[in-house]
């Protein structure tokens, strides 16, 4: 997910738009670049890779100006180049875009039958070449700028600035989240709240379709017909304190160390220890008569998801659907009058995930989101909110926000077996009692790695590396794949225990880890079977379990993990954490970029 800042200021804009995209580095990105107006004329810098080569070249060739536009690209379409890099613009206006202008090639053939010329491979430009053509044919930049948006298809934001117009700059979204900032006597716009944050705290955010015009000392909203409107302005949760990473190597490192106290906090949210009872929030709809439940969600939100499927049909006996969101969208699922939506996601700005909402109320379906960020779109579109309280998350890959997420999906299928009459108050109890001992737990693990780290030795070397579940640790065999893949650039497969018969064992010799997340219980014999399994064909067994499942595996398993032993409820809780860490350390041995892997963005905004 691309990254932009704007403001129209008072001081020198270079240094505090550069500072604004640092506060959006988590979002992954491969150029950057910021344009200004200097008496009147707007000037641009760009660099390939990252900001501290943008840096490099401002320090080089400063740019003056108090009105500016910035950006962290993603490359979606042409290379990660500098060439490619925005802002992108003519001598008239210069514009920087997140997300996909799906019929740019229409609209640049359309420009180029009438001479109009092109230097970029990318959507973008084309978005800048039709305002300027509007631009020249007299048009004003507001003018323009409704023009403009009447013509392109697709998800964007924008935000853009003009030649003669030093204090003026104008941003449009479709798609792609945008905040407007309001200062003293300066106003800003970000992608969000966070990157705005040193700046100011009083945001409002725009609509669907939204675009507004922004000077020195005030905004002005307009809708998709170009009507006047007002927006809400309010107090944004974050605060100008840089997020940074502590004593830790990297900002994953950090917020792996942060489990206990995010599973702490957000438990506290919903669970009253005394009583150990849980405390429904405010729902969309009564649990009690749900006549199915939907579940969608997009990368490790949906493996929380999948997980949380297993607690709600187990513990409330509610018929439970999941499918990805992209999938959902076009799948056109049959849903019951009076069905609700339960829906997950991190940042809240998920694209699939939007869409999924959005048809999903549109069919009726009464919405329920699980967001960490309670100003995104999401939180606001939504028809009720669970909040994780997982703090800002700046590594792209999830950790306490997924564990937060587990939290979260818990304590719901808690309260609902509980308000159906499935679940005794004993128990909730007992139940209750259980999850509010993983923080706890969770410290325990984090206090000696050594095992995984000795661990992590082993896989670096591998591959290919299977992960093996079952029940409510199936979601998590596949999140510890997927985490190896995003990190470590090692090819990775998540599979249920009882599958590995059906195809993967085929893949199984000498060199081929195969990790387990078996822990004593109810399907820790079927799982130990299948692993004797795989080590009777030469496998690698490794496994993650408890004291007691440590006896029996040592037996086959080159290496055993002994995690603390829980209720089998809030084991792919606490097994989450492992797994994760291993991920992290054998990126950290193979060198890669840790917090930016390759390819990857924090939070997906087109499809």
């Amino acid at each position: 997910m691309c990254g932009i800042v704007g403001l129209v200021g008072r001081e020198a804009a270079a240094p505090r738009l550069l500072e604004a995209l640092r506060r959006l580095e988590y979002r992954g990105y491969d150029s950057a670049g910021i344009a200004t107006l200097v008496e009147g004329h707007i000037e641009r810098r760009r660099a390939e890779g990252k900001l501290a080569n943008l840096a490099a070249v401002l320090e080089a060739r400063p740019l003056g100006g108090t009105t500016g536009i910035g950006h962290t690209r993603w490359a979606t379409h042409g290379a990660p180049t500098e060439r490619n890099a925005h802002p992108h613009g003519t001598p008239l206006v210069s514009v920087v875009h997140n997300g996909i202008i799906e019929n740019y090639a229409e609209l640049r053939a359309e420009l180029e039958a009438e001479g109009v010329g092109f230097e970029t491979e990318t959507d973008t430009e084309t978005v800048a070449k039709l305002l300027d053509h509007l631009l020249r044919a007299g048009a004003s930049p507001e003018q323009a700028v409704s023009a403009t948006l009447k013509r392109i298809r697709g998800a964007f934001g924008l935000a853009m600035v003009f030649a003669g117009h030093p204090r003026l700059l104008i941003a449009a979204r479709q798609g792609s989240p945008l905040a407007v900032g309001y200062g003293k006597g300066e106003m800003y716009v970000g992608s969000d709240a966070l990157a705005l944050a040193p700046l100011t705290r009083r945001v409002a955010y725009l609509e669907e379709g939204d675009w507004v015009v922004l000077s020195d000392m005030e905004a002005r909203f307009f809708d998709a017909a170009d009507r006047p409107v007002e927006r809400a302005v309010r107090l944004t949760a974050y605060s100008g304190a840089a997020v940074g990473k502590g004593n830790y190597r990297h900002f994953m490192e950090k917020e792996l160390h942060e489990h206990p106290v995010v599973l702490g906090d957000t438990l506290r949210q919903y669970i009253d220890p005394a009583s150990r009872a849980v405390a429904l929030p405010d729902l969309p709809f009564d649990p009690v008569a749900l006549p199915k439940l939907t579940l969608s969600a997009c990368g490790s939100a949906y493996l929380a998801a999948q997980v949380g499927r297993y607690w709600l049909e187990e513990l409330s006996r509610i018929p439970v659907d999941s499918d990805i969101a992209s999938e959902l969208r076009y799948r056109d699922p049959p849903l019951p009058a009076g069905g609700g939506a339960l829906l997950v996601s991190q940042s809240g700005e998920t694209a699939d995930t939007l869409a999924a909402l959005r048809l999903l109320k549109a069919r009726g379906q009464r919405v329920l989101s699980v967001v960490n960020v309670g100003e995104s779109s999401m939180a606001r579109e939504s028809d009720g909110t669970v909040l994780t309280v997982a703090g800002p998350e700046i590594g792209v890959a999830s950790t306490k926000a997924f564990t937060a997420q587990l939290a979260v999906l818990a304590s719901l299928a808690l309260g609902f077996g509980r308000a159906r009459g499935t679940l005794s108050a004993g128990e909730e109890a007992r139940l209750t009692a259980a999850l509010l001992e993983v923080p706890g737990h969770a410290a325990a693990l984090l206090e000696d790695g050594a095992e995984i780290q000795e661990l992590a030795r082993e896989v670096a070397q591998a591959r290919d590396v299977l992960f093996l579940g079952r029940g409510s640790l199936y979601p998590i065999a596949m999140e510890g794949a997927l985490k190896l893949k995003e990190l470590s650039y090692i090819h990775a497969e998540g599979y249920a225990a009882g599958e590995m018969k059906h195809g993967p064992i085929a893949l199984i010799d000498d060199s081929v880890p195969v990790i387990a997340l078996c822990p004593s219980g109810p399907l820790f014999e079927k799982t130990a079977s299948n692993l004797q399994e795989a080590a009777a064909r030469g496998g690698r067994i490794m496994a993650f379990t408890d004291a007691a499942g440590a006896l029996a595996l040592s037996r086959f398993a080159e290496r055993v993990v002994v995690v603390p032993a829980v209720d089998p409820f809030v084991a792919p809780i606490l097994h989450a954490i492992p797994v994760q860490l291993l991920a992290y350390h054998v990126a950290v041995l193979k060198g890669t970029d840790v917090d930016q892997p390759r390819n990857l963005a924090k939070a997906v905004t087109v499809e």
